[in-house]
């Protein structure tokens, strides 16, 4: 029974962080969607520009993606494809 005490588990925050953002992107796109736009290439445009005007108002959407930082969207992002 003591062995399941040794092993010491380290919590970084960052699971719960990239499921926000995760969640976040995934209404964000699903939005556009539904507005027939692109959702990738405006998503592109969001994230290399910071103009919100690429992502539209539909189902608070533009409010969703304002409310994260675009470095953070852009490293979970890339954590997510690197793995």
């Amino acid at each position: 029974m003591a062995d399941q005490f040794e092993n010491t588990m380290k919590y970084s925050g960052e699971e719960l962080e990239e499921e926000k953002v995760r969640k976040i992107l995934l209404g964000v796109y699903e939005a556009l969607e539904e507005k027939g736009y692109s959702p990738v290439n405006q998503l592109v445009g969001y994230l290399l520009s910071g103009d919100p005007a690429y992502i539209t108002s539909h189902n608070n959407a533009r409010n969703l993606i304002s409310g994260l930082e675009r470095d953070e969207i852009v490293k979970v992002i890339l954590n997510h494809y690197l793995k």
